[in-house]
């Protein structure tokens, strides 16, 4: 069972949960331009493995190169994926590559119902331990940090499962399926 989404960790910074003098507000710089890292990711709701992807664009080629590197990471087995209603995700493009790998079937999520994709923590988690109150002169340097942050907790699944899996409800994942 997993849970994909996706998400942009863009250039310009914000603030969240720092400390600052009464009175002198923390200032992180900024480039002003609205560069970023696009990001595609599925977490196992089971064994916590993270399967992601990054790239420049969301479109529905994007989103067929990363359900073939979902394939590679599960060679066999069927596989129930959770997601939202984004535009790639319906796709025509799709259809054929569906039509071939029978063993991958989509449950959409209701709309506008962020909060039952246990993917939005794993994005919180990356802004709040890499992104937020810190400037980047490159996207270069966002991109190292995402990498070396997903890496570093692909190291102990266990503490993906507590972090993002436990979370949600088991009578809400029956629902949806």
């Amino acid at each position: 069972l997993l849970f994909e989404d996706e998400s942009m960790i863009r250039d310009y910074q914000a603030l969240q949960r720092t400390w600052f003098e009464k009175g002198k507000q923390r200032i992180v710089r900024t480039t002003g331009k609205h560069r970023g890292v696009k990001l595609l990711s599925s977490v196992d709701y089971c064994n916590g493995k993270i399967v992601w992807h990054e790239d420049v664009e969301y479109t529905a080629d994007t989103f067929l190169n990363f359900l073939n590197r979902v394939l590679e990471a599960y060679p066999s087995g069927n596989i129930t994926m959770v997601l939202d209603n984004a535009r790639i995700h319906h796709a025509k493009l799709l259809e054929p590559f569906m039509n071939e790998n029978k063993r991958l079937t989509f449950v959409f999520l209701p709309p506008y119902s962020p909060q039952l994709n246990i993917v939005e923590g794993l994005w919180k988690w990356l802004k709040g331990d890499v992104v937020n109150n810190v400037f980047y002169h490159t996207v270069a340097e966002i991109r190292n940090n995402v990498r070396s942050f997903m890496e570093s907790i692909m190291k102990n699944p266990q503490a993906i499962i507590d972090r993002l899996c436990v979370r949600m409800e088991s009578d809400k994942i029956v629902e949806l399926l």
